[in-house]
């Protein structure tokens, strides 16, 4: 956006863009006529070192509420990571300790200000307040909710009833989340889908203290790259922050192109009547799909990498796949030459091209493997111990291999 809209209409549309469930719009529009920055929060607990694009989805999401005017409150729950967030587990999350993460907060803040502006954004820590509370507090904060209410939660009641273990301290989790938003007078939550019980309950918090209830705004949860389930590193659908350009651009081209959509109203900077007109010029047969995507992948390059790096991978990713070429860092492994012939499935294995040897089966089978270009089909094939081979897995893990 070059300009910040000012007319609440106008603020609207940019603020509601991607939103699945806004609660509510009649108390946002108020909270705007009063003609005072917003306090927006989010909250992310530090239970991985890395940021995904998933996460991104909401910290886009303040950006907009930021390059509005309003006041962005980006917090690291220190505190409740010790606990987990329940949302959308079937089981107890394991604890982590102090020192994990205390690693995985020192990475946040980075990685966040590839987006955010540091001199607009308000970085706290739960445990600032949380650590402070006695057990007379907690005792009293609990008394703010019933059982009952905690299991209308989807999560909880779906393991209730099925009798899987749930933990007292997990109840305490929405409880903490709703008390930060009391600590830090939010005006605005934001949260994905899942987020709502947790979110809901800072209203009603805020409502016990005496505070004017946030509005809350969920949104949808990325799909990864695997086109079905959501974008989380244990699905290993993920594209991280952290991944390198060539990386980034080629996990974004894979995408497929109805989900390619889905990328750009919620994490392009491409306003949403572009987004629009490029969908239709689509849809007409105007311009080509892997063109446009290749502009969605090229936007995200630059935003983690800068411009130049942005354009340094497609042009590497013109010249692997259109025109055959290879990566200019292609890593090389040098291995000892033998008399007996390497079979093919140890050989991915072994150079961790592959998580198991049963992968590199499958992967042989559908025709995912090439040597030298050419596509191996045949699960026993072996390769002398004496030359040197560019090995490809799908179409972006490469290694090359020197028998010496």
């Amino acid at each position: 956006m070059n300009q910040a809209p000012t007319d609440i209409l106008s603020q609207l549309e940019v603020m509601k863009r991607g939103v699945v469930e806004l609660i509510s719009e009649p108390e946002l529009v108020e909270k705007l006529k009063r003609g005072k920055p917003l306090r927006v929060k989010a909250g992310f607990d530090p239970t991985s070192p890395d940021l995904h694009l998933g996460h991104t989805v909401l910290i886009q999401k303040m950006k907009q509420f930021q390059d509005l005017g309003h006041h962005v409150i980006f917090l690291i729950g220190d505190f409740t990571a010790m606990i987990g967030d329940p949302s959308g587990r079937n089981e107890t999350r394991p604890s982590l300790t102090d020192l994990e993460i205390k690693k995985n907060v020192w990475t946040y803040e980075a990685q966040v200000f590839k987006i955010l502006d540091p001199k607009k954004t308000q970085v706290v820590f739960n445990s600032a307040w949380m650590s402070k509370l006695t057990a007379k507090d907690l005792i009293q904060l609990a008394s703010q909710q019933t059982v009952a209410r905690m299991l209308e939660r989807d999560d909880f009641e779906k393991r209730y009833h099925s009798g899987h273990p749930i933990a007292i301290h997990e109840f305490l989790y929405p409880l903490l989340q709703g008390y930060d938003s009391v600590q830090l007078s939010a005006d605005v939550e934001l949260g994905g889908t899942d987020q709502k019980f947790n979110l809901l309950v800072g209203r009603e918090l805020q409502r016990h203290s005496g505070h004017e209830p946030q509005v809350v705004m969920t949104l949808p949860l990325l799909i990864g790259t695997d086109g079905v389930q959501k974008m989380s590193k244990s699905y290993g659908n993920f594209i991280s922050i952290k991944d390198s350009p060539r990386e980034i651009f080629g996990k974004v081209m894979s995408l497929s192109d109805a989900l390619m959509w889905s990328y750009f109203e919620l994490l392009s900077d491409r306003s949403l009547e572009e987004v629009r007109e490029l969908r239709g010029r689509v849809e007409a047969g105007e311009e080509h799909p892997k063109e446009v995507k290749q502009r969605l992948a090229a936007e995200l390059v630059g935003r983690f990498h800068g411009k130049a790096a942005s354009q340094e991978a497609r042009e590497e990713f013109d010249r692997i796949f259109k025109n055959k070429g290879l990566p200019d860092d292609l890593e090389c492994v040098h291995l000892p030459k033998g008399v007996e012939p390497k079979i093919l499935v140890d050989l991915l294995a072994e150079l961790d091209l592959v998580p198991s040897k049963s992968e590199a089966r499958r992967l042989i089978r559908q025709g995912g493997v090439s040597v030298n270009e050419l596509k191996i089909d045949d699960i026993e094939r072996a390769l002398d111990a004496t030359g040197e081979y560019v090995l490809r897995i799908g179409k972006r893990r490469f290694k090359k291999v020197k028998f010496t």
